[in-house]
């Protein structure tokens, strides 16, 4: 603990008016042409299923709930390479899908701020490629249409992923909003402080947040970051908390094991000291 909260003051973060000001134009113009074309697309799939004779609605429902789930991870898995990898002075990703992720680590209310477009138009971009390969399944099978169907949800609650995000950020939600965050149905703002504190490297999932705590448990995304680590040599999120404190944190995490590990380990030590101890000297009766 002492060793954490001596990384959080050695936490470097960006500026916020400068992250803002990445906001361009020609950024806001290709969000457009994504949401736009992400729709299209959407529409089009669901055009492509309605009344096949290969669907059902238990198939179509399970595609739906388990395209949720999905999402959650999908939204961890981009989330945390927003977060970790990168730079802002990238050519083109940097400004368009990086600068983001910066930016609502300085400013978490900023979010709170953008229109529709800023909100979800970079989630419509990334889920292109996968809408693409959805609307060109076959669906001459019960197999093809749940692929389809699955894909469909999965990207839709992508989409919807930033806009959960950004109503866990609001103080004062739409009160159905607020039903649904406190019943755990859509990303709760509780949950979602515990990933706001410095230096925020753990709870990516941000759709639902159901998927944080088995791979917080597991030390999932430690274990990747120690992967490319050892790969590529980069340092995880250095250009987001600064180098000092990136480097910091990389000693800690490696020196840390994931809690099932630790909960294993304690179990193990327990039941062996149970095991050797000496049995209690047998009395005599009176």
């Amino acid at each position: 603990m002492k060793k954490t909260n001596e990384i959080k003051t050695q936490v470097r973060l960006q500026d916020a008016q400068a992250l803002a000001d990445g906001y361009s134009p020609a950024i806001r113009a290709m969000e457009i042409g994504a949401i736009v074309s992400f729709m299209a697309l959407e529409l089009f799939l669901v055009y492509r299923l309605y009344a096949n004779p290969h669907g059902g609605p238990w198939l179509l429902l399970s595609a739906v709930l388990l395209g949720y789930l999905a999402a959650d991870f999908v939204s961890g898995f981009v989330h945390w390479m927003g977060d970790t990898w990168g730079s802002t002075n990238m050519p083109i990703l940097g400004k368009a899908l990086i600068r983001p992720f910066r930016e609502h680590h300085v400013d978490e209310k900023a979010i709170t701020r953008h229109d529709f477009v800023e909100t979800n138009g970079n989630n419509c971009l990334i889920s292109l490629p996968v809408a693409v390969a959805a609307v060109s399944m076959p669906l001459s099978n019960s197999g093809w249409v749940f692929c389809a169907s699955f894909l469909g949800a999965m990207i839709f609650w992508v989409m919807a992923t930033n806009q959960f995000h950004k109503w866990s950020h609001m103080d004062t939600p739409p009160a159905l909003i607020g039903f649904l965050q406190r019943i755990h149905l859509i990303l709760p703002p509780a949950h979602h402080r515990i990933h706001h504190t410095a230096p925020f490297n753990k709870y990516y999932c941000i759709t639902v947040g159901w998927l944080n705590w088995p791979l917080n448990a597991v030390s999932f995304f430690p274990q990747m970051e120690r992967l490319v680590t050892r790969v590529t040599g980069l340092v995880p999120r250095e250009d987001d908390i600064g180098d000092e404190a990136a480097r910091a944190l990389v000693e800690v995490q490696g020196a840390t094991q994931a809690p099932v590990v630790q909960a294993a380990k304690e179990l193990l030590t327990k039941a062996t000291t149970e095991d050797t101890a000496p049995a209690p000297a047998p009395t005599r009766p009176s």
